[in-house]
């Protein structure tokens, strides 16, 4: 790993400081994006993309991010590529961050992006792994900052499973200092050591969703069954029947509350069509701001900090 090089790994990799510049960043991209103003400070960089599990928003996003910027993407998917053959992961770091500027890995255990980032010569990014999604809170953020204002002292409200989403809006809380209501079913809790957190501070367990949505600023939620558990599907669906964020949940939030969801949903699950569809959900707007959160994400990694 060449000396200074900055990884996205998991999202307390970057300081409050950082953050708060990125999603500043984040909007003056934006603005120049709505504009149809060319923004190309990334000129001839190209992107590499590892699949290893399926994606439509994050392709999507960092694909169309990077050409967006000047630069161009290459789609690897391990099953095409010698990743699926058993080349170790330390030789294709080597061998991929010489050809490029800039690698996104989308894969299963986060020690699979750890040991690349290790051998890496160039940034790496965390696209999902089973533990944390960096790049989802970081556009989530920002879609509530760009409604409602700082997110600094305020409530999100977590129902339902405790995986890599759970993780890193625990870990944001502690990087940007508000707070998480987490209510799981029985079995699901929380594991702060997996979380990567410092303390317990910054977040609250409910065994009543209603109570862990009642005064939050924000209400969201995720698939009840993550990629890579699917063969539990039949029995968490029983297991998460009364965790579905419906609408008098919202109600029992506060009245500006939005509500969010990473996608893809399934509408009579983990949420009703009346929330996700209704008048509190920004999960349009969140999507779209993946690929803008994810432009000043790459420029950051690669310039570092740009005078707008």
């Amino acid at each position: 790993m060449k000396p200074g090089i900055r990884h996205f790994l998991q999202l307390k990799d970057l300081s409050r400081d950082e953050l708060e510049y990125l999603f500043e960043r984040t909007l003056w991209i934006k603005r120049q994006f709505k504009a149809y103003q060319r923004y190309w400070p990334l000129a001839d960089r190209t992107l590499v993309m590892i699949f290893e599990k399926a994606s439509t928003r994050t392709r999507l996003s960092f694909e169309a991010g990077i050409q967006q910027l000047g630069g161009s993407a290459i789609y690897l998917n391990t099953r095409d590529s010698q990743l699926g053959r058993g080349e170790p992961v330390e030789d294709a770091a080597q061998v991929i961050s010489r050809m490029s500027d800039l690698v996104m890995i989308r894969t299963f255990e986060q020690d699979i992006i750890e040991r690349f980032a290790a051998n890496s010569r160039v940034p790496v990014i965390n696209g999902l792994t089973n533990e944390y999604h960096p790049c989802q809170i970081m556009a989530d953020i920002f879609t509530y900052i760009e409604h409602r204002g700082p997110i600094q002292g305020k409530t999100v409200a977590w129902i339902g499973d405790s995986n890599n989403m759970c993780n890193t809006w625990l870990q944001a809380a502690e990087v940007l200092d508000f707070r998480v209501h987490v209510s799981t079913p029985p079995g699901y809790e929380i594991e702060p050591e997996r979380a990567g957190l410092v303390g317990t501070d910054h977040f609250e367990q409910f065994a009543d969703p209603m109570e862990a949505a009642r005064g939050a600023d924000i209400v969201t939620t995720d698939v009840w069954t993550s990629m890579g558990f699917e063969a539990e599907n039949e029995e968490r669906l029983k297991d998460f029947a009364d965790w579905q964020v419906d609408g008098d949940m919202m109600r029992v939030a506060k009245p500006d509350a939005i509500f969010l969801h990473c996608l893809p949903a399934h509408r009579g699950e983990e949420v009703t069509a009346e929330v996700i569809d209704g008048p509190h959900s920004l999960v349009w707007e969140e999507a779209e701001n993946r690929l803008h959160a994810q432009k000043a994400l790459m420029e950051f990694l690669l310039l570092g900090r740009i005078e707008s």
